[in-house]
């Protein structure tokens, strides 16, 4: 019998939910579940109209890093390539936006997923850790590498060698998620976060995405030349010239991708 541990589901051509689906296993990670998150995000990764992708879990959690029970017990499992690793990178990476809706717990590499994310939101009854000094884990899926760029080596380091629980509200705080959400109004917000990103131009978008991405990667100066040449050439399109007249017409923009 053939088990899905990760959905994918369309919103029209521009935006998508992939959801972790393990909600017994408080959709703790085995190497099905990363082996199907691979695939499904180099699918997502090579369609040139997406724009946002929603990573989520299902039911009450949205991961708690690596299902422990599961590893203890021996439970048969799928081959674990190497490459499957090459996942959060993928995320990070991707073209489309990517936005962690953070439902519930995130822990050890459920946390470093949501940390490779874009944008992170969080349902007010979410919880953080790391987690993984507690089970004797170095750690993986990136999370000193983004932690460290969203909140600063020092606190970056606090979160994994002294590893503490703490709420939405202390995330929002230190700035790990832009906004917490009511538990009951999360889906609807969360949606409303997809769309206003789906509406964008997306030659604008997909150009502001990688150049977040060029800037972590090239000096200063590098960067600018990089950034001139997209802005100048984004500032041609069918869109930029629709944006502009919409403006000046008072009327929402209709935008084709040119």
């Amino acid at each position: 019998m053939t088990t899905t541990d990760v959905t994918v589901e369309r919103h029209g051509t521009t935006a998508a939910t992939v959801r972790l689906d393990r909600p017994a296993n408080r959709n703790g990670i085995t190497n099905r579940m990363m082996v199907q998150l691979h695939d499904a995000l180099v699918d997502l990764a090579a369609d040139p109209h997406l724009l946002v992708v929603v990573l989520t879990g299902a039911g009450r959690d949205f991961c708690v890093g690596a299902d422990l029970k599961h590893y203890s017990a021996g439970e048969i499992d799928d081959p674990l390539p190497l490459s499957a690793f090459d996942l959060t990178r993928i995320l990070h990476e991707m073209p489309a936006v990517t936005v962690a809706a953070i439902n519930g717990a995130a822990a050890g590499a459920g946390l470093g997923w949501a940390a490779a994310c874009d944008l992170r939101f969080a349902a007010r009854s979410a919880v953080f850790t790391t987690a993984f000094l507690k089970v004797a884990a170095a750690g993986d899926m990136g999370g000193p590498w983004t932690l460290s760029r969203l909140l600063g080596a020092a606190k970056a380091r606090e979160l994994y060698f002294l590893p503490e629980r703490f709420d939405a509200a202390e995330a929002h705080r230190i700035g790990l998620v832009s906004a917490v959400f009511d538990d009951a109004a999360f889906g609807d917000e969360i949606a409303a976060v997809r769309d206003r990103l789906s509406a964008s131009a997306p030659l604008a978008l997909r150009g502001m995405k990688a150049n977040f991405l060029a800037s972590e990667r090239t000096t200063f100066a590098d960067y600018l030349d990089i950034e001139s040449e997209r802005h100048m050439r984004i500032m041609r399109s069918e869109d930029t010239r629709e944006a502009f007249l919409a403006f000046v017409e008072k009327r929402e923009a209709r935008f084709t991708g040119r």
